[in-house]
């Protein structure tokens, strides 16, 4: 997807020749992630600067919280929407200021945020929306202003659940107004490859958070999340460590302080050292939620 240039404090997203900072100060490891970087015809599309990479559809935008978060979001997915008309999305990176925090209403602004992106959707693709949701991550950003980021492609996608996971859109109005709007996987399937986008994955058994605040027993909790979409994705349970043409990770972390121990868990028990990996510093979309990682994996046809 678009590719963060080398400024460890906030990496910045390029899109062609638009480039966007989305403040999530990077921590350790890779600053620059490099998924599509032949891009060409940079044009806008409402508030989208979109690109081209052959197949592959790739926008990013950035506005301001005005008048409020709400607009915001249905300002941005309305515009999202119109400029992937005819493509399938394949992966939303969405980034939102004071994530945890209370908005209009005193409800959490990600419960704001998840209302007006499924209204915004529904408005658009009507009642059945969900079975055309990607796969998709929401995590906090140190900048004021909302920022979203799209990879579509013009051929066919299957998006997949996680066995012991309740899909983010059928959560119970105990987590908001509206349920989140992704998910888990995307997988899509062209001549000679697969890509799959794996979400942003956290420690979440049925509906509910588990090992509230608890680190080291959030990130067993995620791994195992993490094997068990690899497997349903049909990439085994190790996210194709065998076979994959590449890998990328971004590791979110809430406490920057814990990323001695989650980095060398991960090295031990996740990464290859081929694998291209970004701890980055991140308020998490639930505020008893310490990390969350999310994968994109490419692999041969097979």
């Amino acid at each position: 997807m678009p590719y963060p240039a080398r400024d460890l404090s906030n990496p910045v997203f390029t899109c062609g020749h638009s480039r966007l900072a989305v403040g999530t100060p990077l921590l350790a490891g890779s600053a620059e992630e490099s998924i599509f970087p032949r891009l060409t015809d940079t044009k806008q599309i409402g508030a989208f600067s979109v690109c081209r990479h052959g197949e592959w559809l790739l926008g990013q935008a950035q506005t301001p919280l005005s008048p409020d978060l709400e607009a915001a979001t249905q300002l941005l997915y309305k515009d999202l929407l119109t400029a992937s008309a005819g493509y399938s999305l394949c992966r939303i990176w969405n980034y939102l200021p004071a994530i945890n925090k209370s908005g209009t209403h005193g409800e959490e602004n990600y419960r704001l945020f998840c209302l007006a992106r499924s209204q915004a959707i529904e408005s658009v693709l009507g009642l059945n929306f969900p079975q055309n949701l990607p796969a998709a991550s929401a995590v906090g950003t140190d900048n004021n202003s909302l920022s979203v980021l799209f990879a579509a492609h013009s051929g066919r996608t299957c998006h997949f659940e996680n066995p012991e996971q309740v899909p983010a859109y059928y959560y119970p109005p105990e987590h908001g107004p509206r349920s989140p709007s992704f998910a888990r996987a995307t997988v899509l399937t062209s001549l000679d490859s697969k890509t799959i986008f794996i979400s942003g994955t956290a420690s979440i058994k049925g509906h509910k958070t588990s090992f509230p605040n608890d680190t080291s027993a959030q990130l067993d909790c995620t791994l195992d999340n993490l094997r068990l979409i690899s497997a349903t994705c049909g990439l085994g349970n190790n996210l194709a460590a065998e076979y994959a043409i590449e890998r990328h990770f971004k590791v979110y972390l809430r406490h920057a302080a814990d990323l001695d121990f989650v980095q060398s868990n991960l090295v031990r028990t996740l990464l290859l050292p081929s694998d291209q990996v970004s701890y980055l510093r991140s308020d998490i979309c639930r505020a008893d939620l310490t990390l969350e990682i999310e994968a994109s994996i490419f692999t041969p046809l097979t």
